[in-house]
Protein backbone atom coordinates (compact mmCIF):
# COMPACT_ATOMS: atom_id res chain seq x y z
CA UNK A 1 0.00 0.00 0.00
CA UNK A 2 2.76 2.32 0.98
CA UNK A 3 4.58 1.69 -2.05
CA UNK A 4 1.69 2.54 -4.32
CA UNK A 5 1.58 5.99 -2.67
CA UNK A 6 5.15 6.43 -3.10
CA UNK A 7 4.41 5.85 -6.72
CA UNK A 8 1.52 8.40 -7.15
CA UNK A 9 3.18 10.93 -5.90
CA UNK A 10 6.23 10.87 -7.82
CA UNK A 11 3.58 10.80 -10.54
CA UNK A 12 1.91 13.84 -9.77
CA UNK A 13 5.55 15.86 -9.14
CA UNK A 14 6.42 15.04 -12.42
CA UNK A 15 3.06 16.23 -14.03
CA UNK A 16 3.29 19.54 -11.75
CA UNK A 17 7.66 19.72 -13.00
CA UNK A 18 6.38 19.37 -16.53
CA UNK A 19 3.97 22.41 -16.25
CA UNK A 20 6.08 24.44 -14.94
CA UNK A 21 8.73 23.78 -17.89
CA UNK A 22 6.88 24.38 -20.42
CA UNK A 23 5.50 28.14 -20.05
CA UNK A 24 9.23 28.97 -19.44
CA UNK A 25 9.90 27.11 -22.80
CA UNK A 26 7.04 29.27 -24.84
CA UNK A 27 8.09 32.50 -23.07
CA UNK A 28 11.78 32.18 -24.60
CA UNK A 29 10.05 31.26 -27.63
CA UNK A 30 8.52 34.63 -27.81
CA UNK A 31 11.30 37.01 -26.62
CA UNK A 32 10.57 40.20 -28.68
CA UNK A 33 13.15 41.07 -31.51
CA UNK A 34 16.01 44.05 -31.03
CA UNK A 35 14.70 47.36 -31.07
CA UNK A 36 15.24 49.53 -33.97
CA UNK A 37 17.24 52.80 -33.89
CA UNK A 38 18.27 55.07 -36.04
CA UNK A 39 22.19 54.84 -36.50
CA UNK A 40 24.27 57.69 -38.16
CA UNK A 41 27.79 57.13 -39.26
CA UNK A 42 30.27 59.74 -37.79
CA UNK A 43 30.74 63.07 -39.80
CA UNK A 44 34.51 64.14 -40.88
CA UNK A 45 34.37 67.60 -41.85
CA UNK A 46 36.03 71.04 -41.42
CA UNK A 47 35.13 73.61 -38.84
CA UNK A 48 36.23 76.56 -37.35
CA UNK A 49 35.31 78.14 -33.82
CA UNK A 50 34.06 81.74 -33.97
CA UNK A 51 32.63 84.05 -31.80
CA UNK A 52 29.71 86.14 -32.51
CA UNK A 53 29.01 90.19 -31.36
CA UNK A 54 26.09 92.31 -31.50
CA UNK A 55 26.49 95.93 -33.28
CA UNK A 56 24.34 98.43 -35.58
CA UNK A 57 25.77 99.20 -38.56
CA UNK A 58 26.99 102.54 -40.12
CA UNK A 59 27.44 103.96 -42.85
CA UNK A 60 31.16 105.15 -43.72
CA UNK A 61 30.30 108.53 -44.92
CA UNK A 62 26.83 110.70 -43.36
CA UNK A 63 26.25 114.17 -43.92
CA UNK A 64 23.49 116.53 -41.89
CA UNK A 65 23.87 118.65 -45.14
CA UNK A 66 23.34 122.53 -44.42
CA UNK A 67 23.53 125.91 -46.06
CA UNK A 68 26.74 127.94 -46.77
CA UNK A 69 25.54 131.05 -46.76
CA UNK A 70 22.04 132.52 -45.40
CA UNK A 71 18.82 132.85 -48.31
CA UNK A 72 15.63 131.90 -49.23
CA UNK A 73 15.26 128.72 -50.78
CA UNK A 74 13.82 128.89 -54.13
CA UNK A 75 13.92 125.32 -55.74
CA UNK A 76 14.70 121.79 -54.70
CA UNK A 77 15.93 119.94 -57.55
CA UNK A 78 16.25 116.24 -56.65
CA UNK A 79 13.50 113.41 -55.49
CA UNK A 80 13.70 112.36 -51.89
CA UNK A 81 15.19 109.07 -50.73
CA UNK A 82 16.84 108.96 -53.95
CA UNK A 83 20.31 107.87 -55.29
CA UNK A 84 22.55 111.12 -55.72
CA UNK A 85 25.99 112.17 -57.10
CA UNK A 86 28.84 114.17 -55.85
CA UNK A 87 28.03 117.31 -57.37
CA UNK A 88 24.86 117.19 -57.55
CA UNK A 89 22.60 120.58 -56.86
CA UNK A 90 19.98 119.97 -54.39
CA UNK A 91 18.96 122.95 -53.51
CA UNK A 92 19.39 126.69 -54.80
CA UNK A 93 18.58 130.14 -52.77
CA UNK A 94 17.77 133.03 -54.63
CA UNK A 95 20.66 134.32 -55.92
CA UNK A 96 19.58 137.81 -56.67
CA UNK A 97 20.98 139.35 -53.32
CA UNK A 98 24.16 137.65 -54.01
CA UNK A 99 24.75 139.06 -57.66
CA UNK A 100 23.94 142.66 -56.68
CA UNK A 101 26.81 142.08 -54.37
CA UNK A 102 29.23 140.66 -56.78
CA UNK A 103 27.92 143.32 -59.38
CA UNK A 104 28.97 146.29 -56.68
CA UNK A 105 32.15 145.09 -55.49
CA UNK A 106 32.83 144.57 -59.40
CA UNK A 107 32.39 148.27 -59.81
CA UNK A 108 33.85 149.43 -56.38
CA UNK A 109 37.15 147.14 -57.88
CA UNK A 110 37.31 149.25 -61.28
CA UNK A 111 37.42 152.18 -58.97
CA UNK A 112 40.29 151.19 -56.63
CA UNK A 113 42.36 150.28 -59.84
CA UNK A 114 42.30 153.48 -61.26
CA UNK A 115 42.86 154.79 -57.76
CA UNK A 116 46.11 152.76 -57.78
CA UNK A 117 46.90 153.50 -60.59
CA UNK A 118 47.02 157.67 -60.28
CA UNK A 119 49.35 156.16 -56.76
CA UNK A 120 51.35 154.61 -58.80
CA UNK A 121 51.48 157.61 -61.60
CA UNK A 122 52.62 159.97 -58.77
CA UNK A 123 54.72 158.08 -56.92
CA UNK A 124 57.07 157.78 -59.88
CA UNK A 125 56.61 161.31 -60.41
CA UNK A 126 57.84 161.88 -56.77
CA UNK A 127 61.19 160.03 -57.29
CA UNK A 128 61.86 162.07 -60.54
CA UNK A 129 61.23 165.11 -58.83
CA UNK A 130 63.08 164.00 -55.86
CA UNK A 131 66.19 162.72 -58.07
CA UNK A 132 66.18 166.62 -59.45
CA UNK A 133 65.64 168.12 -56.29
CA UNK A 134 62.37 169.55 -56.98
CA UNK A 135 60.25 167.72 -54.39
CA UNK A 136 61.46 167.08 -50.66
CA UNK A 137 61.73 164.22 -49.62
CA UNK A 138 58.63 164.56 -47.09
CA UNK A 139 56.42 164.94 -50.10
CA UNK A 140 57.67 162.30 -52.14
CA UNK A 141 57.69 159.35 -48.79
CA UNK A 142 53.80 160.72 -48.37
CA UNK A 143 53.12 159.94 -51.88
CA UNK A 144 54.72 156.29 -51.68
CA UNK A 145 52.62 155.65 -48.65
CA UNK A 146 49.28 156.65 -50.25
CA UNK A 147 50.39 154.12 -52.99
CA UNK A 148 50.69 151.48 -50.68
CA UNK A 149 46.94 152.68 -49.04
CA UNK A 150 45.41 152.66 -52.66
CA UNK A 151 46.83 149.33 -53.35
CA UNK A 152 46.09 147.55 -49.76
CA UNK A 153 42.38 149.25 -50.42
CA UNK A 154 42.58 147.70 -54.29
CA UNK A 155 43.45 143.67 -52.51
CA UNK A 156 40.60 144.16 -49.91
CA UNK A 157 37.98 144.77 -52.27
CA UNK A 158 39.35 141.83 -54.35
CA UNK A 159 39.29 139.81 -51.45
CA UNK A 160 35.72 140.72 -50.89
CA UNK A 161 34.80 140.40 -54.31
CA UNK A 162 36.44 136.79 -54.38
CA UNK A 163 34.03 136.05 -51.19
CA UNK A 164 31.01 137.23 -52.87
CA UNK A 165 31.24 134.94 -55.96
CA UNK A 166 31.65 132.04 -53.82
CA UNK A 167 29.08 133.19 -51.89
CA UNK A 168 26.75 133.31 -55.13
CA UNK A 169 27.93 129.88 -55.96
CA UNK A 170 27.25 128.43 -52.52
CA UNK A 171 23.81 129.32 -53.56
CA UNK A 172 23.30 126.05 -54.76
CA UNK A 173 23.63 123.87 -52.35
CA UNK A 174 25.24 120.90 -53.94
CA UNK A 175 26.25 116.93 -52.85
CA UNK A 176 29.76 116.85 -50.77
CA UNK A 177 29.63 113.10 -51.15
CA UNK A 178 26.90 110.23 -53.47
CA UNK A 179 24.71 108.21 -51.82
CA UNK A 180 21.03 108.53 -50.62
CA UNK A 181 19.89 111.50 -49.14
CA UNK A 182 16.78 111.62 -46.57
CA UNK A 183 13.82 114.01 -46.97
CA UNK A 184 13.71 117.58 -47.19
CA UNK A 185 13.65 119.09 -44.03
CA UNK A 186 13.09 122.20 -45.70
CA UNK A 187 11.55 123.18 -48.22
CA UNK A 188 10.95 125.91 -51.30
CA UNK A 189 9.92 129.40 -49.68
CA UNK A 190 11.85 129.41 -46.31
CA UNK A 191 14.24 130.73 -45.26
CA UNK A 192 17.77 129.13 -43.79
CA UNK A 193 20.69 130.07 -41.81
CA UNK A 194 24.38 129.54 -42.62
CA UNK A 195 25.55 127.23 -40.73
CA UNK A 196 22.38 126.20 -38.75
CA UNK A 197 19.84 125.14 -40.48
CA UNK A 198 19.36 121.63 -41.74
CA UNK A 199 18.39 120.99 -45.26
CA UNK A 200 18.47 117.20 -45.66
CA UNK A 201 20.96 114.30 -44.40
CA UNK A 202 22.99 112.35 -46.99
CA UNK A 203 24.63 108.69 -46.59
CA UNK A 204 26.98 106.53 -48.78
CA UNK A 205 25.80 103.48 -50.24
CA UNK A 206 28.50 101.51 -51.35
CA UNK A 207 30.01 99.98 -48.41
CA UNK A 208 29.14 99.53 -44.73
CA UNK A 209 30.93 99.38 -41.72
CA UNK A 210 30.34 97.59 -38.46
CA UNK A 211 31.81 98.91 -35.34
CA UNK A 212 31.78 95.83 -32.11
CA UNK A 213 34.19 95.50 -28.94
CA UNK A 214 35.60 92.66 -28.23
CA UNK A 215 36.73 91.63 -24.94
CA UNK A 216 40.52 91.70 -24.11
CA UNK A 217 40.80 88.04 -22.62
CA UNK A 218 38.76 86.79 -25.98
CA UNK A 219 41.71 89.31 -27.86
CA UNK A 220 44.54 88.29 -26.00
CA UNK A 221 43.55 84.21 -26.34
CA UNK A 222 41.86 83.94 -30.06
CA UNK A 223 43.68 87.02 -31.78
CA UNK A 224 46.71 88.11 -30.62
CA UNK A 225 48.68 87.73 -33.48
CA UNK A 226 45.00 89.10 -36.08
CA UNK A 227 46.28 92.70 -37.92
CA UNK A 228 44.10 94.59 -39.61
CA UNK A 229 46.04 94.22 -43.19
CA UNK A 230 44.97 90.15 -43.00
CA UNK A 231 41.76 90.94 -44.39
CA UNK A 232 40.34 88.27 -41.65
CA UNK A 233 37.03 86.98 -43.06
CA UNK A 234 33.52 87.64 -40.47
CA UNK A 235 29.95 86.78 -41.75
CA UNK A 236 26.88 89.17 -40.73
CA UNK A 237 23.52 87.55 -39.67
CA UNK A 238 21.01 90.43 -40.18
CA UNK A 239 18.05 90.11 -37.51
CA UNK A 240 15.69 88.46 -40.01
CA UNK A 241 17.84 85.68 -40.74
CA UNK A 242 18.61 84.74 -44.30
CA UNK A 243 21.84 84.37 -45.97
CA UNK A 244 24.75 85.67 -43.96
CA UNK A 245 26.81 88.33 -45.95
CA UNK A 246 30.43 88.01 -45.95
CA UNK A 247 33.23 91.24 -45.02
CA UNK A 248 36.46 91.34 -43.66
CA UNK A 249 37.92 93.17 -40.94
CA UNK A 250 39.72 96.60 -42.15
CA UNK A 251 40.38 98.01 -38.74
CA UNK A 252 41.59 97.19 -35.59
CA UNK A 253 41.85 99.91 -32.89
CA UNK A 254 45.37 101.05 -31.22
CA UNK A 255 44.51 100.60 -27.54
CA UNK A 256 42.00 98.53 -25.36
CA UNK A 257 39.70 101.18 -23.81
CA UNK A 258 40.63 101.02 -20.44
CA UNK A 259 37.14 101.63 -19.01
CA UNK A 260 35.46 98.49 -20.84
CA UNK A 261 38.15 96.44 -20.85
CA UNK A 262 37.55 95.67 -24.90
CA UNK A 263 39.37 96.44 -28.14
CA UNK A 264 37.34 97.96 -31.00
CA UNK A 265 36.76 96.43 -34.16
CA UNK A 266 35.63 97.63 -37.83
CA UNK A 267 34.14 95.24 -40.84
CA UNK A 268 33.44 96.39 -43.87
CA UNK A 269 30.64 94.94 -46.29
CA UNK A 270 29.25 95.56 -49.88
CA UNK A 271 25.88 97.40 -49.20
CA UNK A 272 24.63 97.77 -52.38
CA UNK A 273 24.95 94.07 -53.29
CA UNK A 274 23.31 92.85 -49.51
CA UNK A 275 21.47 95.24 -49.08
CA UNK A 276 22.29 96.45 -45.93
CA UNK A 277 20.91 99.85 -44.56
CA UNK A 278 23.04 101.98 -41.98
CA UNK A 279 21.57 101.75 -38.07
CA UNK A 280 20.36 98.26 -38.96
CA UNK A 281 21.19 95.51 -36.05
CA UNK A 282 23.33 92.92 -36.84
CA UNK A 283 25.61 90.00 -35.65
CA UNK A 284 28.59 89.62 -36.51
CA UNK A 285 30.99 86.36 -36.40
CA UNK A 286 34.57 86.04 -36.02
CA UNK A 287 36.60 83.46 -36.71
CA UNK A 288 39.07 82.91 -34.37
CA UNK A 289 41.49 79.84 -36.08
CA UNK A 290 41.78 77.78 -39.14
CA UNK A 291 39.43 75.20 -40.31
CA UNK A 292 40.81 71.58 -38.35
CA UNK A 293 38.69 68.33 -39.44
CA UNK A 294 36.55 67.19 -36.47
CA UNK A 295 33.61 64.48 -36.23
CA UNK A 296 30.36 65.87 -35.86
CA UNK A 297 27.23 64.11 -34.41
CA UNK A 298 23.95 64.91 -34.17
CA UNK A 299 23.55 67.34 -30.93
CA UNK A 300 20.29 65.15 -29.78
CA UNK A 301 23.43 62.02 -29.60
CA UNK A 302 25.17 63.58 -27.22
CA UNK A 303 23.59 62.73 -23.73
CA UNK A 304 24.66 63.76 -20.03
CA UNK A 305 26.02 61.42 -16.74
CA UNK A 306 26.65 63.63 -13.56
CA UNK A 307 29.26 65.85 -15.21
CA UNK A 308 30.21 63.84 -18.00
CA UNK A 309 29.21 64.02 -21.65
CA UNK A 310 28.58 60.78 -23.65
CA UNK A 311 27.53 58.87 -26.86
CA UNK A 312 26.38 55.48 -27.41
CA UNK A 313 28.49 54.02 -30.35
CA UNK A 314 27.33 50.68 -32.26
CA UNK A 315 29.74 47.73 -32.25
CA UNK A 316 30.09 44.96 -35.06
CA UNK A 317 27.63 42.88 -33.30
CA UNK A 318 24.71 45.75 -33.05
CA UNK A 319 24.98 46.52 -29.48
CA UNK A 320 25.15 50.04 -27.85
CA UNK A 321 28.49 50.86 -26.05
CA UNK A 322 29.07 54.00 -23.67
CA UNK A 323 31.61 56.29 -24.79
CA UNK A 324 32.90 59.36 -22.98
CA UNK A 325 33.27 62.62 -25.78
CA UNK A 326 34.82 65.85 -25.13
CA UNK A 327 32.60 68.26 -26.84
CA UNK A 328 33.39 71.45 -29.30
CA UNK A 329 31.71 74.12 -30.81
CA UNK A 330 27.76 73.94 -31.73
CA UNK A 331 27.09 74.30 -35.64
CA UNK A 332 22.93 74.23 -35.88
CA UNK A 333 22.05 70.42 -34.87
CA UNK A 334 25.70 69.46 -34.86
CA UNK A 335 28.08 69.26 -32.34
CA UNK A 336 31.77 68.87 -33.30
CA UNK A 337 33.44 66.66 -31.04
CA UNK A 338 37.05 67.13 -29.61
CA UNK A 339 37.74 63.40 -28.39
CA UNK A 340 35.97 60.22 -28.25
CA UNK A 341 35.20 59.11 -31.49
CA UNK A 342 36.85 58.72 -34.94
CA UNK A 343 36.50 58.51 -38.76
CA UNK A 344 33.63 55.13 -39.16
CA UNK A 345 32.40 55.16 -35.43
CA UNK A 346 28.60 54.43 -35.17
CA UNK A 347 26.44 56.12 -33.20
CA UNK A 348 22.59 56.32 -31.33
CA UNK A 349 21.24 59.42 -33.76
CA UNK A 350 18.81 60.34 -31.30
CA UNK A 351 20.75 59.66 -28.26
CA UNK A 352 20.22 57.29 -25.10
CA UNK A 353 16.12 58.70 -24.11
CA UNK A 354 14.96 54.84 -25.06
CA UNK A 355 18.00 53.04 -24.72
CA UNK A 356 21.19 52.51 -22.87
CA UNK A 357 24.39 50.39 -22.65
CA UNK A 358 24.45 46.92 -23.38
CA UNK A 359 21.53 46.87 -25.38
CA UNK A 360 21.43 44.93 -28.72
CA UNK A 361 19.61 46.40 -31.78
CA UNK A 362 18.62 46.69 -35.18
CA UNK A 363 20.58 49.36 -36.73
CA UNK A 364 17.83 51.55 -39.36
CA UNK A 365 21.45 53.41 -41.00
CA UNK A 366 20.20 57.50 -41.63
CA UNK A 367 22.91 60.20 -43.10
CA UNK A 368 24.00 62.93 -41.73
CA UNK A 369 23.49 65.87 -44.03
CA UNK A 370 25.52 68.96 -43.33
CA UNK A 371 24.68 71.14 -46.48
CA UNK A 372 22.91 73.79 -44.87
CA UNK A 373 24.89 74.38 -41.60
CA UNK A 374 27.50 76.48 -41.95
CA UNK A 375 30.73 75.20 -40.59
CA UNK A 376 33.52 77.28 -41.48
CA UNK A 377 32.94 81.36 -41.90
CA UNK A 378 36.00 81.19 -44.52
CA UNK A 379 39.63 80.83 -45.24
CA UNK A 380 41.59 84.30 -44.00
CA UNK A 381 42.73 84.47 -47.58
CA UNK A 382 39.44 84.82 -49.33
CA UNK A 383 39.21 87.57 -51.81
CA UNK A 384 36.08 89.54 -51.29
CA UNK A 385 34.54 92.58 -52.90
CA UNK A 386 34.09 94.34 -49.78
CA UNK A 387 37.46 94.62 -49.37
CA UNK A 388 38.30 96.29 -52.30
Amino acid sequence: MNKISYTLSAVALALVLSGCSQPSAQEGQQQPPPLTIDVAQVKMAPVQSWHTFTTRLQAPERVVLKPRVSGQVEQMTFKEGERIEKGQTLFRLDPRPFEVQVETLNAQLVSADAALMQAKSEARRAKQLVAEKAMSTELAEQRAATLRQAQANRDAIAAQLKKARLDLEFSQVEAPISGVISRAIVTKGNYVSAGETTLATIVSDQQIYAYFDVDERTWSDKFAGVDATDAVTVQLQRINGGASVPGVVDFIDNEINPNTGTLGVRAVFDAQQHGLKPGAFARISLGSADAATMPLVPERAIGTDLKNRFVLTVDANNTLQYRLVELGERYGAFRAIKSGLEAGDKVAANGPARVGPGMPITPNMVTLNLDDTRLVIAQRDTQLSAAN
